[in-house]
């Protein structure tokens, strides 16, 4: 059977995975719920597939967030160094347009379900506009996103009050005048205290364990290429490094009220952050402790504290979540996650996961990696190492960081050593800036 290859997904990963398919002449054809490309990116007032908020920016800068064939430069040089949310559709839909992945892209489509027959063949079923379809393909390449099915936390007693998770936060006007409480401390949750902040009554952010906030900027350059310069240095020392010039930057968490970090550098994903502790010093976000249990609107944290709220947003994350699989077939949402270079799976050879990894930086430059590596392999110009059973059991066992067990920390990987890995198995010339078609128009809106 010649090769027709199903691409799940168009966000980032999804888009820069096609592109390279068709780069290397193979019949491809990808999947998604949405109307555009774009995933997470594409932002909506309505609760949507999407879980970016009204003034999302990313929190990595642009030169490190960028496909090598399609830089920032490539876009428009005057791309902010922490682009927008309608910055990045923008990008990533020119990316589109430009290697014309357009024709090859079938929008409004919802993947139900996916059967492996055997290692040429699975048996793909969609709908769209209520018709079902089942499809045969040789090869099936997931690039669902990770940040789409919430988590919820769970407590004692029953909260009375408005209960929402950070999914469905989109904006901080519905918020005004009330009294708000943010679980989490990740990067979603210090940027919903943040914006609520600006127009409730009180906002407060619950910390169950001490998170490290890094600022945005050091020495007026992005704190992301500070790190890149001491990317030759080994991990365990960088690390240290890394912390100690956050103290001196930033200074220890009880300087403002927060639970002490516990963990090394790395345990943890750090928060990456501008105003959170600005707004604590100035009284607009209260930090607390983490929740003991509701009583209707009231809520007992554990050092004995209670207060009431009208609104409490859950930013605790999402399942790694692959609903079109059987669950006794593949199913990683409480770990571990045993792929070779996060993408090659021990025993289906004709299955791909592109951009199933959570870097300490972003997510694309490795998916767009990730993509050249199996576009070859389809392409009869790289073969996989043999003990392929045994390198994806490595992946688990000897992690770049030995992080707490938690469902969150189970794809993680540090964003330049990861880099190198991939390179390793790509040509010098691996970039190719070449439209797939002459007379390019970009379809940005």
């Amino acid at each position: 059977m010649s090769k027709k290859i199903a691409v799940i997904g168009t966000g980032p990963s999804g888009i820069t995975a096609l592109k390279n398919l068709l780069d290397q002449g193979l019949d491809a054809v990808a999947y998604d719920i949405n109307s555009d490309v774009g995933g997470n990116w594409i932002y909506s007032d309505n609760e949507s597939h999407s879980s970016v908020f009204e003034t999302t920016h990313i929190i990595s800068s642009k030169t490190l967030s960028q496909y090598e064939d399609f830089t920032f430069d490539d876009f428009d040089p005057l791309t902010s160094d922490y682009p927008s949310h309608n910055e990045l559709r923008r990008y990533f839909q020119a990316y589109a347009s430009k290697f014309n992945l357009y024709p090859h892209i079938r929008f409004n489509t919802l993947i139900i379900h996916c059967k492996w027959i055997n290692e040429g063949k699975w048996e793909v079923t969609t709908e769209s506009a209520g018709i079902r379809n089942t499809e045969i393909f040789s090869d099936l390449v997931v690039c669902n996103g990770h940040h789409w099915n919430p988590r919820w936390p769970e407590y004692p007693g029953n909260f009375t009050g408005e209960f929402l998770h950070s999914h469905s936060f989109k904006k901080a006007a519905p918020f005004e005048g009330k009294r708000v409480l943010v679980i989490g401390g990740g990067n979603s949750a210090c940027d919903v205290a943040v914006e609520t902040s600006r127009v409730s009554e009180m906002t407060a952010i619950s910390w169950r364990r001490g998170y490290r906030i890094i600022p945005k900027f050091f020495f007026g350059k992005p704190s992301d290429k500070i790190g890149e310069r001491s990317s030759w240095i080994p991990l365990k020392i960088r690390s240290y490094f890394f912390d100690l010039l956050l103290n001196i930057m930033v200074g220890d968490n009880s300087l403002y009220g927060l639970r002490k970090v516990e963990t090394k550098f790395g345990e943890t994903h750090p928060t990456i952050n501008d105003e959170l502790l600005y707004k604590i010093r100035h009284g607009k976000v209260k930090p607390r402790l983490d929740i003991k249990r509701f009583e209707g609107k009231k809520v007992i944290f554990e050092n004995g504290l209670e207060e009431e709220y009208d609104s409490i947003i859950a930013c605790t994350g999402y399942y790694l979540s692959h609903p079109f699989f059987d669950k006794d077939f593949i199913n990683y949402q409480s770990g571990p996650v045993p792929l070779y270079l996060k993408m090659f799976h021990p025993k289906y050879r004709n299955l791909y996961f592109i951009g199933m990894f959570q870097p300490l930086g972003c997510i694309w430059p490795g998916a767009e990696l990730q993509s050249k590596i199996m576009a070859r392999e389809l392409a009869g110009k790289w073969s996989r190492p043999k003990n392929i059973e045994e390198l994806c059991e490595l992946e688990v066992k000897k992690p770049h960081y030995h992080q707490i067990s938690t469902p969150r920390h189970t794809i993680t990987v540090d964003f330049h050593k990861f880099k190198k890995d991939l390179l390793k198995h790509l040509p010098k010339d691996y970039v190719s800036k070449k439209s797939l078609k002459e007379d390019v128009n970009f379809k940005v809106g």
